[in-house]
């Protein structure tokens, strides 16, 4: 499993996800150009000082990520469109993309999606946070998975 950031633009999020994945172990592909420095001392903050435990990837653009990531069903998301990531069916080689913050995936990145999910909204918003989202979507690929009941020493569930 791993999470892809396309073009992510506030560093807090971009922080908060990868503390996500340095407690989950879970490869972060960052897909320039980003909307910070990974210096910024905002996306520090957020993410403490687990960075040195991120498994991080940093990509010139969409096309290197494409061409040089690792195998793997990539699972776009999108804030209205798809099927509802609980209906959907993960697998432990999925690389769950998410769109930068104020505009989502572009339609040239979701041209050829065939895999694509969303959270159910039903408030009054355009969309959930995106580290919220991160999180919700890798640990339900987690979960589903059985990497959850692994990682903690159980069989997995049925």
């Amino acid at each position: 499993m791993q999470i892809a950031l396309y073009e992510p633009e506030i560093p807090p999020n971009t922080g908060t996800i990868a503390r996500l994945c340095a407690a989950s172990t879970t490869r972060l592909n960052l897909i320039e150009p980003l909307g910070f420095s990974l210096d910024d001392k905002y996306l520090k903050r957020a993410g403490l000082d687990y960075w040195p435990h991120v498994d991080k990837r940093i990509w010139p653009s969409w096309p290197a990520f494409l061409e040089g990531r690792d195998p793997g069903r990539l699972v776009f998301t999108s804030a209205r469109q798809g099927v509802a990531y609980h209906r959907f069916s993960f697998r432990a080689d999925d690389i769950i993309v998410l769109g930068p913050e104020t505009r989502g995936l572009p339609p040239e990145v979701l041209h050829d999606a065939q895999d694509l999910i969303r959270i159910p909204i039903w408030g009054e918003v355009r969309s959930v946070n995106l580290a919220n989202a991160a999180a919700v979507l890798l640990y339900e690929a987690y979960r589903q998975t059985g990497e959850l009941d692994l990682r903690e020493g159980r069989p997995a569930a049925p």
